[in-house]
């Protein structure tokens, strides 16, 4: 059985859940938890402390020996704001790369809106019809409109409650001042993203992190006789919100503009907050009641899925071609593609015979190219992005291409696996990939040679295609130890323009390859 560990860096806290494939299903086996406020001090001097830095590694060698414990197979690390934003965020990842052997993947917000998205509607029940999903991290707040499993719209705003707790509440408890500078700027920020989430029909509101989980749990002692009074019990300062809690509107607000009144002794005592959670719930309350009477939602549902359970479901989607993951997240990667193509002005109906012969040539001639497994979908998004560069300027395009392909978000498209389509979809005009080309620097080493023989396969299936006004040429490959043959079907319009550009990549694949090329007609 395989089994998997995703290990979330984020603002505030760091989070380790490992998971056991059972029957093409994940059951957790191990969680973890620590709070290093990695972001602190990021969100005031753009520099990760020391001591938050010292704080993050002690609590990552921690989850390393629990992976190494559970004989984890595969382990994959993401970072979210603080890193972002941090300028010694290189510094840092050397060094929990020097101590636990991972390497720290800095995620943008959207992407970490989508891995929340596909950890959460993959399993809560009612997530299949229209839902609006808000995450509020230590740095930023993503917020997900979803449909059918499906997202429709997101936005990641920078209304963490750690960054808003060091930018704006200097008092303890907060002065009304800074209050309500705070609640000017989560006002802008909402404002800014109103176009892109309409609210209309949602019917249910799922929220995600350890502040929505205090909210919740808060909530729901608001219902109960005060403990306090009857002089029992102290409130607990682990406390964890039970899956599915709710929390109104009125509740968060009446709870928002309570804890704005307390000092961080007096907030700690507050049943579901807990000492930790006190310093920075301020914020963390007031954005989500805002967020609540802005987009006007009756309240929200708590829910324990988030970032870590994305991970852990795409590495099963990766690997397993079996799971309803997997053709979740193949749909959203490709939905991430053609999104590309519609933005910059690609048609997708002259696009996709360049795909199809792409992909025909890949199996074809597996024999020959020996690529991974994993370079059929580099090749067929580069096939299909190849041409954006033309929306900035048709001279140069296949450099403007790559670097819009190299820059954009691409959902399920981690950055260097941009970076290799970019590459691929570089070098189709006269240049050609090389080990001190600026494209190539950006390109891990080890797939320089995959990419240079992605770009020979991209270069056959564009020669293919020279002639669009035509109908599309089949082809037939053969393979033999000294040559490849690769015979034309023309039809009604001929193929002299495509034999001829054919037979112009004849050098170059031999050069890659190792073996002639022979272009014929039947």
């Amino acid at each position: 059985m395989r089994t998997f560990a995703a290990i979330d860096i984020g603002s505030n806290s760091c989070r380790l859940k490992i998971a056991r494939v059972v029957q093409h299903q994940l059951r957790t086996v191990f969680e973890d938890r620590e709070v290093t406020r990695l972001g602190a001090s990021v969100f005031e001097t753009g520099l990760i402390s020391p001591e938050a830095m010292a704080n993050t590694i002690q609590a990552l060698k921690r989850f390393h020996k629990a992976v190494q414990m559970h004989s984890v197979d595969r382990a994959r690390c993401v970072a979210t704001s603080a890193m972002r934003d941090a300028r010694n965020a290189r510094a840092f990842r050397a060094w929990v790369k020097d101590e636990t052997g991972w390497e720290i993947e800095i995620i943008s917000g959207l992407e970490e809106g989508r891995l929340i998205h596909h950890g959460v509607v993959s399993t809560e029940q009612g997530a299949a019809g229209r839902c609006l999903l808000m995450d509020l991290g230590g740095g930023s707040c993503e917020i997900t409109l979803s449909e059918q499993r499906r997202i429709k719209a997101m936005v990641s705003l920078p209304l963490g409650a750690v960054r808003l707790t060091q930018e704006f509440l200097r008092s303890d408890p907060p002065a009304k001042e800074e209050v309500a500078r705070m609640k000017q700027f989560i006002a802008r920020e909402l404002r800014r993203s109103a176009r892109k989430i309409d609210t209309e029909g949602v019917k249910l509101v799922i929220a995600t992190s350890g502040t929505a989980a205090a909210l919740a749990e808060a909530s729901a002692a608001m219902l109960k006789p005060s403990k306090a009074a009857k002089g029992r019990v102290k409130a607990r300062s682990n406390a964890k919100a039970v899956p599915g809690h709710t929390a109104t509107a009125e509740q968060v607000r009446l709870l928002a503009d309570k804890l704005t009144k307390l000092n961080n002794e007096a907030r700690s005592g507050v049943e579901g907050i807990g000492a930790r959670r006190s310093e920075i719930i301020v914020a963390g309350a007031q954005v989500y009641a805002e967020l609540l009477e802005h987009y006007d939602l009756p309240g929200f549902r708590y829910s324990p899925l988030g970032l870590r359970d994305g991970m852990l479901s795409q590495m099963l989607a990766e690997e397993d071609a079996r799971t309803s993951a997997h053709q979740q997240f193949e749909r959203e990667r490709w939905a991430g593609v053609m999104e590309l193509c519609r933005r910059y002005g690609v048609d997708p109906r002259q696009a996709e015979p360049v795909r199809a012969h792409a992909v025909q040539l890949f199996h074809d001639l597996a024999a020959v190219h020996q690529l991974p497994e994993e370079y059929e979908l580099y090749l067929e998004a580069a096939a299909m992005l190849r041409d954006v560069g033309k929306f900035l300027n048709y001279q140069g395009h296949h450099r403007h291409a790559q670097y819009i392909i190299a820059n954009s978000e691409v959902y399920g498209f981690t950055p260097q696996q941009r970076v290799i389509t970019s590459a691929i979809a570089r070098y189709l005009g006269k240049s050609r990939p090389t080990p001190e080309g600026r494209t190539m620097r950006d390109v891990p080493p080890e797939e320089h040679e995959h990419v240079k023989r992605a770009v020979v396969l991209l270069r056959l299936a564009a020669g293919l295609n020279q002639d669009r006004a035509s109908d599309v040429l089949k082809a037939k490959a053969r393979v033999y130890p000294r040559q490849v043959i690769l015979e034309l079907l023309p039809g009604r319009t001929g193929a002299e323009l495509e034999l001829w550009s054919l037979r112009k990549e004849a050098a170059y694949f031999r050069e890659v390859f190792r073996r002639d090329l022979l272009v014929t007609l039947p």
